[in-house]
């Protein structure tokens, strides 16, 4: 569920999303690509205890 809000509301996983259907993947697997990365997001913002930063682009 977070990461369909994710794909609405997060310019960064909005894109990732977009340019994934957009070159013809699937909507199930753009969104399976889009937790892995919002994933990846959240571990490094853990590991270097930073806040959530809208512009983010990892």
């Amino acid at each position: 569920m977070a990461t369909l809000v994710a794909t609405q509301h997060s310019q960064v996983i909005r894109k990732h999303y977009q340019e994934l259907v957009a070159r013809g993947k699937a909507k199930m697997t753009a969104l399976v690509a889009c937790m892995r990365k919002l994933l990846l997001i959240l571990n490094a913002m853990i590991k270097n205890q930073t806040p959530w930063i809208q512009s983010q682009t990892t």
